[in-house]
């Protein structure tokens, strides 16, 4: 089978097939959509299929300023669409996301768009646009199974996501929230790259380093100091 005819490499953007292409192996779309596709058989599965990397096709490598890098897409019905930490408009933030926007709140205060009420799209949807991926390390789970996806290889496509993204010389910021984001701190070594890392903002850890973290602030300072336009959270 051709690499063009795997329904998970058709997501992506011209941009990501041509950064992927020789990254990732047939075998490994192949093996990734059996598997995703029989649990979908017996449980229903989020983001809704064909959404699985609609971060990518949102921000194409060449923009990439930002990781914002979580752990799995949110459990509950309605919720996930394929951008990390997001909900589409109306959709009632779920305890990560209220959490998130407290520290937002906290660190950057009124100079968040989002906190203005500017951003008429959903919840984080304004980010991308200015060059933000929001990743998690495994792209799909089950509804009410936190993790559950954990097993079925997701961690070879974001892996290589992330290999694209730091073989690059511009200046990029890796925000890596929770354990299995903070794995992929060892991958980050490149000077040009930095590195914020905390607890996830999910209620069973905010508590333990994810507030008080400011990591919206301190990503722009550094942007700023080299010469980049800061995000406008």
């Amino acid at each position: 089978m051709p690499l063009e005819n795997s329904p998970l490499f058709d997501q992506l953007s011209f941009a990501w097939r041509k950064a992927l292409g020789k990254r990732i192996a047939l075998h490994v779309w192949v093996t990734l959509e059996a598997s995703l596709s029989k649990v979908r058989e017996k449980e229903t599965c989020f983001p809704p299929e064909g959404l699985e990397l609609a971060a990518l096709r949102e921000c194409d490598p060449g923009a990439v300023k930002v990781v914002i890098l979580g752990q799995d897409p949110y459990h509950g019905k309605g919720q996930a669409h394929g951008l990390a930490f997001s909900v589409m408009q109306s959709v009632a933030w779920p305890p990560s996301l209220r959490n998130l926007f407290k520290e937002l709140l906290d660190d950057v205060g009124p100079e968040s768009r989002t906190l203005n009420g500017m951003n008429d799209q959903g919840a984080l949807q304004h980010w991308p646009q200015q060059g933000v991926l929001l990743l998690n390390d495994v792209l799909s789970v089950s509804e009410g199974k936190p993790g559950s996806h954990v097993h079925l290889g997701w961690q070879e496509v974001t892996g290589a996501v992330l290999d694209v993204l730091l073989e690059s010389d511009r200046p990029i910021v890796f925000i890596l929230w929770g354990n299995q984001a903070r794995k992929h701190k060892r991958r980050i070594v490149h000077p040009d790259h930095l590195v914020l890392e905390s607890a996830h903002p999910s209620p069973l850890s905010a508590y333990r380093g994810f507030f008080g973290s400011k990591p919206f602030s301190q990503a722009n300072a550094w942007l700023v100091d080299r010469g980049l336009e800061p995000i406008r959270w």
